[in-house]
């Protein structure tokens, strides 16, 4: 079995596209990926821009993600890097993870209205959201970013944030550390105990302000 964590950009159909909105809000337009073996490995990586059917890039997509019409004019559509990628991952004998269930979501979205015939819905079942595991295991009541939970590992962003392969990558390290349960609360004690509300004054409170408003058990 391999894991594989990913991580989608997507860009929002246009608004005069009405009928088209009323099943799907937005279209992928950066595909990013990194495959572990059982060992939480890194063992290869996927990346593709995806060219959108029902809107060009917005600006606040680009100011956001760097991608732009010119960077996405000559790429596939959906369901050929949707393939592609499938084919990357080599069969269903994975499990699929992602930072937030927003990539799902949209998957579930986006394969219903242009790859009917995929099983999402096996996809789904085998999708863990990372996130969520994060915030359960530390007794977060909000959801963290996925930035502010790499700071909190004491490990730099590798990468740019918005971008598909670096969130992916950033995401399966908290996710490979997470296998190691006495690690892992090593390394996050510090930051538990700072993040907790009658104990934030400095460091990654400082540093991050709006951490002070999360709420643990």
């Amino acid at each position: 079995m391999v894991h594989v964590v990913i991580d989608l950009e997507m860009n929002p159909v246009q608004r005069s596209m009405k009928e088209v909105r009323k099943l799907l809000l937005e279209e992928v337009i950066e595909i990013g990926a990194v495959k572990l073996d059982d060992n939480y490995q890194q063992i290869g990586e996927f990346q593709c821009y995806v060219r959108p059917e029902f809107s060009s890039i917005s600006k606040h997509i680009t100011n956001l993600t760097g991608i732009t019409n010119e960077i996405v004019a000559d790429k596939n559509m959906f369901v050929e890097e949707f393939e592609n990628f499938f084919n990357w991952v080599g069969g269903w004998d994975m499990k699929i993870y992602s930072w937030s269930s927003s990539d799902i979501n949209q998957l579930k979205s986006e394969c219903a209205y242009k790859l009917p015939q995929f099983d999402v819905r096996r996809l789904e079942e085998q999708w863990i959201d990372i996130q969520k595991e994060f915030d359960d295991r530390i007794g977060l009541h909000n959801s963290l970013a996925l930035k502010y939970a790499v700071g909190a590992m004491n490990r730099n962003f590798e990468g740019t944030h918005h971008t598909a392969l670096a969130d992916a990558a950033n995401a399966a390290a908290i996710l490979a550390l997470m296998q190691d349960e006495p690690a892992f609360f090593r390394t996050m004690q510090p930051v538990i105990d700072l993040l907790k509300p009658q104990e934030i004054s400095q460091s990654i409170g400082d540093l991050y302000p709006e951490l002070k408003n999360l709420k643990f058990d």
